[in-house]
This record gives structure tokens, sequence and C-alpha cells, in this order.
């Protein structure tokens, strides 16, 4: 795991430089390449103009040499101008000829400008013109208006574009009198402005040796592409490293997450959310403060465990423990510990809502812990256990060392003080099903509960006299009781009022009069014996 972080923190460190030259080729690299691209386009395109614009001059040179300047040099008399000069001693062209002649030399090469001198009334001994549908609508269109000035068409592909500019040819007042006159003319009736025809330019471009011309934009295209390229590569080579972190971190927190709850079964709830929270720091610590201990034991747990098979004993006793838990845990309570069928609780630590909230709770805990252990027995005799639990229950207030014994290697949260051995010595005086109290708490939960004072006891560590109050009723409580047991010498009884029915109930209240009479007589014939020892009916 630790070699895995160190990858990332390394990949992490090389991401930010690859990061910023990345975008400094971005921010810098795209107009430099663009600027470089743009003026080398610039040099191609006016050398390519110069290029043919040279062409033509040299087509219109070579022709008027050769046509004009040829026949005028080697004429012996008087020059004319002809349209059919060519073979004619001392002719030239007129520049109608002159213009077809220039068309079919500039257009004969394979160049980017082409020129064309055409109309739809050729001389008769001429070929007629080939015209398109560009050609035929820009004469029709310039004759209709010739102040037009001219007509456009662009037109190409993805691959190249074509720019034709069609101008009109205009009569003037010497074309009309050769025109009008002249016998091989189609038309005689010629007026000066008439459009006769049209003289067209076409400049063609391919696209593509334009774009070849961008070689630094197309460099700067391909480090663009590379550096997104290494960029996406490093960003899935960390996603991926980031994804398989997760994982084990999701495995790792589930597996956390298994041990914590395995875990908070041998801690209270509230020392398991006080470590977990960071709340208490896992260390030998302790400090004093001021609890209310509860302490309750199983009466005759032994002879018990000689009635019971083992495994019944284990099934009954982990419900009990389970039930008696269940109601620490509604009532605050952080339960400190099992030893063996003994329960040790305590109020005021990690939590605590104040002394007499804590000690109010801790009684109404133990009430309710004695009510629904009734109910466990009503039930467990319904299933064949002849004598269930009874549990003897202590309680006490006082100071005591609460947190964490123990050594660096193994801790225990509990509490040390002789206050917790008083509850336990209450446990033990109070009678099966009871619950005993010492002053301490009594005073701070009199206003809820009934308790009477029992005789005093003599503790070890201790050097007053202890007086332990028996609770005998909860004034909070809403629900009276039900089920009814005592076992002791001569006694064996248990009654579960919620389970009677008519019937059962009148003989149940016949046989408890006859057995209250017999109690009676022989309470006035037997040997005095101790108040406690006596069973209220």
């Amino acid at each position: 795991m630790s070699s895995l972080s160190e990858r990332t923190a390394r990949n992490q460190r090389l991401m930010g430089p690859l990061l910023c030259v990345s975008i400094l080729l971005g921010l810098a690299g795209l107009p430099l390449a663009a600027w470089l691209d743009l003026r080398n386009l610039s040099e191609r395109m006016l050398e390519a103009q110069a290029r043919e614009t040279g062409r033509v001059i040299d087509q219109m040179r070579s022709l008027y040499a050769s046509d004009v300047v040829q026949a005028v040099n080697t004429a012996t008399g008087r020059i004319v101008t002809r349209h059919d000069y060519k073979g004619i001693p001392n002719a030239i062209p007129i520049p109608a000829t002159l213009s077809l002649e220039l068309g079919e030399r500039i257009g004969g090469e394979d160049g980017a400008i082409k020129y064309r001198f055409i109309s739809d009334l050729p001389f008769k001994d001429r070929k007629a013109h080939d015209l398109d549908a560009f050609e035929r609508t820009a004469l029709a269109g310039l004759r209709a208006d010739p102040r037009a000035g001219s007509a456009l068409d662009v037109s190409g592909s993805i691959f190249d574009r074509q720019v034709r500019i069609a101008a009109p040819i205009v009569m003037e007042s010497a074309c009309v009198r050769c025109h009008n006159s002249h016998p091989l003319s189609p038309k005689t009736d010629w007026k000066v402005g008439d459009v006769r025809g049209i003289q067209e330019i076409v400049l063609h471009q391919a696209i593509a040796a334009n774009v070849f011309a961008f070689k630094y934009l197309m460099g700067y295209f391909v480090l663009a592409a590379l550096a997104g390229t290494t960029l996406l590569v490093l960003q899935g080579r960390q996603t991926r490293l980031i994804d398989r972190m997760n994982r084990e971190l999701t495995e790792s927190n589930g597996f956390l997450a298994s041990i914590s709850v395995q875990i908070a079964k041998y801690i209270s709830p509230q020392v398991y959310k006080s470590i977990f929270s960071g709340e208490r720091d896992v260390s030998v610590a302790t400090e004093r403060k001021k609890l209310t201990i509860f302490f309750s034991d199983i009466k005759d747990f032994t002879a018990t465990t000689e009635r019971l098979q083992p495994e019944e004993l284990t099934a009954l006793l982990n419900e009990y423990l389970t039930e008696m838990t269940a109601i620490a845990h509604r009532h605050g309570g952080t339960v400190d510990k099992y030893i063996g069928d003994a329960i040790l609780v305590f109020f005021g630590d990690p939590e605590t809502k104040g002394v007499r909230e804590d000690a109010a709770a801790c009684v109404r805990m133990a009430v309710a812990m004695q009510r629904r252990l009734a109910e466990l027995n009503a039930r467990w005799r319904r299933a064949g256990i002849e004598r269930p639990f009874q549990a003897r229950m202590g309680i006490n207030t006082g100071y005591c060392n609460v947190g964490n014994f123990g050594s660096d290697e193994r801790l225990d949260y509990t509490i040390i003080g002789a206050e917790a051995n008083l509850a336990a010595r209450l446990q033990s005086s109070a009678t099966p099903g009871g619950i005993m109290m010492s002053y301490e708490t009594y005073a701070l939960v009199g206003d809820i509960v009934q308790a009477s004072p029992q005789d005093p006891i003599r503790m070890k560590g201790i050097s007053r006299e202890v007086v332990p109050y028996a609770v005998e009723g909860n004034l909070d409580a809403a629900v009276p009781e039900s089920v009814f047991c005592e076992h002791g010498r001569g006694i064996d009884f248990y009654i579960d009022v919620d389970a009677l029915e008519a019937e059962g109930a009148a003989r149940l209240r016949k046989r408890l009069a006859e057995a209250l009479a017999a109690v009676e007589r022989r309470a006035k014939t037997a040997p005095a014996v101790p108040s406690d020892s006596l069973v209220r009916l």
C-alpha cells in the first residue's frame, strides 16, 4: 500500500510540469504557427500570381509580336485591320480577333488564369462559341442591364475553388460601322452601347496546395495531438491508479467495517462510538467521576447449572444477557462486563445527563430488567424450565476511577473503587427478584421510587455502616406487575396473572386464601423468624 502511495505521489509530481508545458504550447504555439503559415502562404500566393501574370504577359507579347508587329514590319503598302488577317499581306487583327486569339493562347495552357472572348453572334466564317449556363445567363443579364458591370460565379469542391468574372463587350462607333457593313456579320443593326458579347476571366486554385502550405500549423497540430495523447495516456494511467486505490480502499474499508462491527460486540456502544469518532484516545488514562453503579447476579445459578443440560443453560443464559443488555442500552447505561451470570453496568461515563438523571435512569433500568425477567420466566416455564432465573440487583452512587486500565498492548475500559464493590455487596443483600440501593442513590431518586430502609451492613474498606434501601415500587411505572414467583425453603410458587383464565383465577383465589390462613396459623405457633424472611402476598 505504501509503494502504491509513493507511485501516486510521484505521478502527481510529474503531472504538474507536463500540464504546464501543454498549456504553454497551447497558448503560444497556435498563434505562432498560424502567423508563420500565413506568411508562407502569402509568399506562395504572391509568387504564384507573379508567375501567372508573367505568363499572361508573355502570351500577349508573343501574340502581338507574331501577329501585329511582324505584319507591320513586313508591310509594303497600306496596313489594314481584318478579322481574317491571317494569310493577307499588310493585315493585322482587329481588337476582337486579337482578344479571341489571346484567349485561345492563354487558355491553351494549364494555368490558374484563363481568358475567353466570346459571343453568341460570331462572324459567319468563325466557329460558333460554346456557352455554358453561366455564360448565357451573364450575357443575357448584361444585355438587359449593361450598367451592372460584371457577373460573378464561385464554384468548386472541398478540394478546389473557381471564380469566374464576366464583363460586357460594349459596341463603340467604329465597331458599329464595321459590324453593320461587314458581309459576314450576323447582325447589321448594332447601336453604340449594345453588348455584343462578354470577356470572361477564370481563376482556379487548388485548396489542397494551400492546405499543405500550412506546414507550421500542421506541425503544431501534430505536437498538440502528441501532447494531448500523452496527457490522455497519463490521465488514463492516473485514473486506473486511482480506481485501483479506490478498490483497495473500499476493500480495506469493508474489512475495517466488519472488524469494527465485531469489535463493537466486545465493548459498550458508548465506548465504541467515542473511540471511532475520535472523542477518546486509546491510551492508558483514567479520571475520577461520580457514577451510579449497577450490579446484578442470578440466585443459585450454580444449582441451576446442575439441573439443566449445558446446551439449555447456554441458550438460557445468552438470552437472559441479551435481553438485559438491550434494556441497559435503551436507558443509556454503559455495560462494563459480564462476570459469569453477573452484569456490571454504570451510568455517568462516557456520556452523562447529570448525576441525578443518571441515578434515575439506572433505577428505571433495574425495574425494567426485573419486569422483563418475570416475562422471560413465564415463557421459560411454559417451555419446560421448572425453576427459571431469579436476579438480585444492587445500585450505588459514588466516586470511582473510570477509564482505560491495562498496558500499552491491551486495555480494559472499566471502573475501580470501593463504590463499585458496595454495589456488589448491596446486590448480595437483596432478596431474589429485588432491588437494593444505597442511601446516596435513594437521596437522588426518592421522588420516583418507593423504598424502605433495611438493617445496616458493614463492608470491608468502608468504615461507616451502610443502610440499604429496598425498592418496593416505581412511581413512574405505567404497567403493574403481572408475574409473581418465589422460591425458597418451604416456598415454591409461580403466578402469571396474564395467563390466567376465569376458572383458574377462581381456583387460585381460593387456594391463596387457604395458604394465607395456613401461614397465619404457622406464624402463631412457630418460633419467631426474621421479618425479612416472611413473604408478602
